[in-house]
């Protein structure tokens, strides 16, 4: 896969997995610095676009996620998920920090939390896909949180422009994660996104009630992506 659009090379060693995504939708909401900076590790710097944090859903199907020289394990490659993050900086490397991970498949989260030390929740999550777009129910057991929406394309795809804030919301390379007192990087690599436009109807919505301050209450940013292959490393101690 090309790396040439990266804004830091890859790194020296191989990668380690890889991962289809699927039916990929992005809902941005901006959000006052203040208000969210106490959610973020003080070793992290808040990526601000214009002065503006912003706070990302970013709801997918993902499927053919293997390790390096394995196969795809049916049961263990295919599942959807939700993640909630925003972007920070560390150095002069950008990328996405998660607040939460929800996903259908308890030895994913089980793994995830383990080997990567995000903070991925088991959710029970369905996804429907029909002529009136895509519809997902999110709802984290044991707990009330839960989203629900329904969502679909609405333009013709396109590359976002280098500066945009369509390229800011979603060229991302890296993530960001704590463990220990030790922050940590992974990198990933996938090709520019083919975006679209999207529209959505989003009908519940309580996975920040835990962030004082905080309301999502206007309409988001919205984006679609039919697919995107991703290649993603290890762990490296920053």
């Amino acid at each position: 896969m090309d790396s040439s659009h990266r804004p830091w090379p890859v790194p020296d060693s191989p990668w380690i997995m890889t991962q289809n995504w699927r039916h990929v939708l992005f809902a941005h909401w901006p959000v006052d610095p203040d208000l969210i900076r106490p959610y973020i590790p003080d070793t992290l710097e808040l990526d601000l676009y214009d002065g503006q944090a912003w706070i990302g859903y970013i709801f997918l199907k993902i499927n053919g996620v293997r390790l390096r020289y394995t196969p795809v394990v049916p049961f263990l490659s295919s599942y959807p998920e939700l993640n909630v993050r925003t972007y920070v900086n560390y150095g002069d490397k950008s990328g996405v920090y998660f607040f939460s991970l929800d996903a259908d498949h308890l030895p994913v989260v089980m793994g995830a939390r383990s080997l990567f030390y995000l903070p991925y929740t088991l959710s029970k999550i369905a996804v429907k896909k029909d002529r009136k777009g895509i519809a997902c129910n999110c709802r984290r057991v044991g707990s009330s949180k839960t989203f629900e929406a329904r969502y679909w394309p609405a333009s013709e795809t396109f590359c976002a422009e280098k500066g945009s804030l369509d390229y800011w919301l979603s060229e991302r390379y890296c993530l960001y994660t704590e463990h220990d007192g030790g922050l940590y990087r992974c990198d990933i690599l996938h090709e520019p996104w083919p975006l679209q436009q999207a529209e959505a109807e989003i009908s519940k919505n309580t996975m920040m009630v835990d962030f004082e301050g905080i309301s999502l209450s206007r309409d988001p940013l919205l984006h679609y992506a039919d697919r995107q292959k991703v290649l993603m490393w290890g762990l490296q101690l920053v």
